[in-house]
């Protein structure tokens, strides 16, 4: 009896071992099941492409998740800086781990495939030189060549091609500031890509513009009346002349020479003068005019005046030195 009831004990501990392995050893597998189908997936290829300045997860993979917030803030983590347009760069996988663990994301809830090294591309746009030059050909053909008719463009240089990222581009061709656009010119062509910039590019332009200028026939002297008879008309390339020459002969007519000039030269401006109207001790009509009033009276001229010209005056009723615009020969105007 007592060999029996050993028996039943022994087969009652066996049987709660059973109990236990079918009971607590079974569970986990079956735990392990369904966790693993609940695993939000990330899977990355070894070779993507990119547009933006940034990597994010979410343009690089492909994410399956049940879970709408988990997925929705791996689609938008920063991986890292994404290189220049038309470069590449290089992530191992510990990289995106890493990334991963800083933003927070519980890692035995992913399932991830991502190859030892992700070799990413950013894409881009190019502008060839020769579209470069064509911008350039066309803003000075529409601001420079606008009133020259006999204006050309004899090169344009362009160092090299331009990779911009992929977007709305934009441009804007910038002269330089304060100097004829003549000759051998430097410009920028500066790019935006959705409204911001993003690079700049110089381009030498030579601009070749002909125009009639008038030039000297003759040497003439130093205070010489200038006629008809000592100037011409000449075409001539303005980029290579100095700058205020003059193209109207009406502008020197009647003018007289500063200095001695010899022949062939290009008058400018600052060559030719009206001879003076005045001189000092001239006795001169002075008006004063303001609101319908207008009075005269004689003065002396103390310096003397060319056309347009303010000069010191004597009244000789009051004897003050009055200021006053030289008129002619014989008047002069004081202004109110």
């Amino acid at each position: 009896m007592k060999t029996l009831n050993y028996k039943l004990q022994a087969y009652s501990h066996l049987f709660a071992l059973i109990v236990f392995l079918l009971v607590f050893l079974g569970v986990p597998e079956r735990s392990r099941e369904i966790n693993a189908a609940d695993l939000t997936r990330i899977r990355i290829l070894p070779n993507v492409q990119v547009n933006d300045e940034n990597i994010l997860l979410g343009r690089i993979a492909s994410i399956e998740s049940h879970d709408s917030l988990l997925a929705k803030k791996l689609n938008e983590l920063v991986v890292a800086k994404a290189p220049l347009p038309g470069r590449a760069r290089t992530l191992e996988n510990q990289v995106f781990i890493l990334r991963l663990k800083r933003n927070g994301i519980d890692l035995s809830q992913l399932a991830l495939d991502i190859p030892a090294k992700v070799v990413i591309t950013r894409n881009y746009i190019e502008i060839t030189r020769e579209k470069i030059k064509k911008l350039v050909t066309d803003y000075i053909q529409a601001n420079i060549f606008n009133d020259h008719v006999d204006g050309s463009i004899k090169d344009i240089q362009v160092v090299d091609n331009l990779q911009l990222p992929n977007g709305h581009i934009t441009f804007k061709v910038v002269p330089p500031r304060n100097r004829e656009l003549l000759g051998k010119i430097p410009l920028t062509v500066q790019f935006e890509v959705n409204g911001k910039f993003y690079k700049r590019v110089w381009v030498t332009a030579t601009i070749e513009l002909l125009a009639e200028v008038v030039i000297t026939k003759k040497p003439l002297g130093r205070h010489k009346p200038i006629t008809e008879d000592d100037i011409e008309l000449l075409k001539m390339d303005l980029a290579k002349l100095p700058s205020g020459v003059i193209t109207d002969p009406e502008a020197v007519l009647g003018k007289r020479t500063k200095r001695a000039i010899g022949t062939k030269t290009a008058l400018r401006a600052d060559l030719v003068e009206f001879p003076p109207l005045v001189k000092r001790g001239d006795v001169v009509v002075i008006i004063a005019e303001s609101s319908g009033l207008k009075i005269t009276t004689l003065g002396q001229v103390k310096k003397r005046g060319r056309f347009g010209e303010r000069i010191p005056v004597m009244n000789y009723d009051s004897k003050k030195i009055l200021y006053a615009r030289v008129l002619d020969s014989s008047t002069v105007k004081v202004e109110f």
